[in-house]
């Protein structure tokens, strides 16, 4: 019999591609839950809900009785990629990010708890790390948590949550941290997004600050092979740094873009900074590529071509 995954929030950018990726290259049956807000879309689960090994339950992790209804069967592990994460949002209200972010993951860990799961991989990001100078050495995971806005400060509650659930009933819990993923079907708000969807329609694009903060990213694709080698050969108790090693400046990012479209750098437009900005993050993965073998395979290069590509064709599509 195959095994089954509870994958949450399926129908945002990293689960839905995870999904893709799982139906694509295992055996699991798949059972996908989401709340449908902002952040998730429809569309992205439109090339697999078909499938025989795949079905979807409309469903609020932050919401006790809802989420009681889909324990309808044991489920060989949860995947837990429900997040609220839109630092902007974040700041301007945090309610939201505490309810899914915090509430859901006690939720969930609950049921592993309970039993109604095997064991459970909590996703998280880089950003609960805070910042970094720019000559510091890249974050382990054994850096101290110090995140600087809502939204991290929400994945670190939920991180101690779940480093506490181990610690104190021994359930098998992993967490993995992955630096800023970008590729097909993210949300449009999201920064490349953002840059590929304004320069293809000649609008401005807007900077923070002086453009000159460094994120590690990493296609989406090599995230979803991460998380796969996590959840088959992860030890439960482990923190698994994800990343790139592809650091870049904010401005770097615009002007490989525009250089790939073909289009002007007058559409940069430097507005002021976002408040609590981290300068810079940068992951350091080798527990995860020495431990179980996983490397990154997607240049920066390559996965921008990809994803321009992509975008290129939903704006083709919608005509």
């Amino acid at each position: 019999m195959n095994k089954h995954l509870l994958v949450t929030g399926g129908a945002g950018f990293i689960g839905s591609n995870f999904i893709s990726y799982l139906l694509s290259n295992t055996n699991y049956l798949i059972t996908n839950v989401d709340s449908l807000t902002y952040a998730g879309n429809e569309q992205n689960m439109k090339p697999f809900e078909t499938s025989n090994r795949y079905r979807f339950l409309k469903c609020d992790i932050g919401n006790e009785q809802e989420l009681a209804s889909i324990f309808d069967q044991e489920y060989e592990a949860i995947i837990n990629f429900a997040a609220e994460s839109h630092v902007d949002r974040s700041i301007t209200n945090a309610d939201p990010f505490i309810h899914t972010n915090i509430i859901g993951t006690f939720n969930l860990l609950q049921a592993v708890l309970t039993g109604k799961a095997r064991k459970m991989i909590q996703i998280s990001t880089d950003e609960v790390y805070g910042s970094l100078g720019p000559k510091d050495p890249p974050f382990t995971e054994g850096t101290a948590l110090a995140p600087n806005n809502p939204y991290s400060a929400s994945k670190a509650s939920a991180d101690l949550l779940v480093r506490s659930f181990h610690r104190t009933h021994q359930l098998p819990l992993i967490i993995t941290r992955c630096s800023n993923n970008y590729g097909p079907m993210q949300h449009k708000e999201k920064f490349i997004p953002t840059i590929i969807t304004n320069a293809l329609n000649n609008k401005d694009i807007p900077l923070y600050g002086d453009g000159l903060n460094i994120r590690d990213w990493i296609y989406v694709d090599d995230h979803c092979r991460a998380i796969h080698t996590v959840l088959e050969k992860g030890v439960q108790g482990e923190v698994y740094n994800i990343g790139g090693a592809e650091e870049k400046t904010n401005l770097e990012v615009i002007q490989m873009i525009l250089k790939q479209l073909g289009k002007n750098k007058h559409l940069i437009k430097y507005v002021e900074d976002r408040k609590g900005h981290d300068r810079r993050y940068s992951m350091d993965s080798s527990k995860i590529s020495r431990d179980l073998g996983w490397e990154p395979l997607v240049s920066f290069h390559d996965g921008i071509q990809k994803t321009i590509e992509w975008y290129k064709r939903m704006q083709y599509e919608r005509r």
